[in-house]
């Protein structure tokens, strides 16, 4: 198998020899901190540039029409809101808080989807650190979406642009769309970080192929299944 000697290795090796990179960290957990930084560095600064380029005025009329119908003061009530100080601070606390919290319930789920497991010796904080390596396809595509902000002309952008392999940028779904927020969500890095989870599940645990797959893809199942069918019911 592929040797991984550092977390420097690492982080350039996870897209390319995921199953050497997650044999070296199962055995260096405290190599995860490199993704974290790098995937927080990345969203805090494409949040920032973001938030500093666009046209504040066009981003609050499309929020507030895809609230649908509102009164005028409630539509005055939120636009006071939408001040570049106020977003800046929303999205940036955003950006650092979010993935914290969903990575750890992540490693949760995934703590307790391998009990099961004869030789199982990892722990939460052990696939916390796991969940990260998953997240690192973010990395590269948030590089592509801060460089298409620093290119383009037009201040009236959605943010979508920062998601450059998603959905919702390829098939430009209008911010105040219904559909806008499932194709922001549905995007390359999603089927990667499910392709890399296989692999280190693999790797991890004395599972099969098969079942890592499942345990790996099982969540995003239940839960696009779930909002795509609100989405068309609703």
């Amino acid at each position: 198998m592929h040797n991984v000697s550092n977390p420097f290795q690492a982080c350039n090796d996870i897209f390319f020899k995921p199953n050497g990179v997650f044999k070296a960290v199962g055995e260096h957990n405290n190599w995860s901190w490199m993704p974290f930084i790098l995937i927080m560095a990345i969203s805090l600064v494409s949040q920032y540039l973001y938030v500093n380029f666009v046209d504040i005025e066009w981003f609050a009329e499309m929020n507030i029409a895809a609230q649908g119908d509102m009164s005028p003061a409630e539509e005055e009530q939120m636009k006071a809101f939408f001040t570049r100080s106020a977003l800046l601070w929303s999205s940036v606390i955003g950006a650092f808080f979010i993935p914290i919290v969903i990575n750890a319930v992540y490693a949760v789920y995934v703590n307790l989807a391998t009990r099961s497991d004869d030789s199982h010796v990892f722990g939460f904080t052990d696939w916390y650190g796991f969940a990260w390596w998953l997240s690192m396809p973010y990395v590269l595509t948030g590089l592509v979406g801060v460089a298409l902000l620093l290119f383009t002309g037009d201040h009236q952008v959605a943010p979508s642009i920062l998601s450059p392999a998603s959905l919702g940028f390829i098939a430009s779904i209008p911010m105040d769309s219904p559909w806008y927020a499932f194709g922001q969500a549905v995007r390359l890095e999603l089927f990667w970080g499910i392709y890399l989870a296989t692999v280190g599940i693999t790797q991890w645990t004395s599972f099969s192929l098969k079942k890592s797959a499942l345990i790996a893809s099982a969540p995003y199942l239940i839960i696009y299944s779930i909002w795509l069918l609100a989405l068309a019911v609703f």
